[in-house]
């Protein structure tokens, strides 16, 4: 008898939103935490080098693991500065920033509800009840804001 094996290596915490693809984790580009008054649309680390090394990119997708919140890089203004899509910081937060979207990844969800994603494919679905510390077998590219309902959702390669 067939069955399915969920054996993967990689893991993220995914932040939902409409807009921003499910980056990919292989893909980390920077992490560090935000200094300085905080400026809207904005990360500012001065002691980061997002001009001199070259790692982040206009497009590249920023997560504010303190508050769990996600924007876009609009512009690499300095070596110390970013401009972002959203206003998602303050002084004193931690960010990872990834370079590209997935090509599809799996969910854990850890509290029940109601998830709605667009698959590998493009299709945007909700898959409604879906349990507490199930999984869902489907390759998934985004798991969008705004009719989600479940929580503690991790994506897995």
């Amino acid at each position: 008898m067939a069955y399915q094996k969920l054996q993967v290596s990689r893991a993220l915490q995914v932040i939902p939103s409409n807009t921003i693809n499910i980056p990919n984790v292989a893909h980390k580009s920077a992490t560090g935490t935000t200094v300085g008054v905080a400026v809207s649309k904005k990360l500012v680390d001065m002691t980061a080098t997002f001009l001199d090394s070259g790692l982040v990119k206009k497009n590249d997708i920023v997560y504010n693991t303190t508050d769990s919140t996600i924007a876009r890089v609009v512009d690499v203004e300095s070596n110390s500065t970013l401009l972002l899509s959203a206003d998602i910081f303050i002084a004193g937060e931690r960010y990872e920033i990834y370079r590209d979207n997935n090509d599809g990844c799996i969910l854990y969800v850890g509290a029940l509800g109601d998830i709605n994603v667009v698959t590998a494919g493009g299709d945007e679905i909700t898959f409604s009840g879906v349990s507490a510390g199930s999984f869902l077998p489907v390759q998934v590219t985004r798991v969008n804001s705004g009719s989600t309902t479940a929580t503690n959702i991790i994506a897995l390669w």
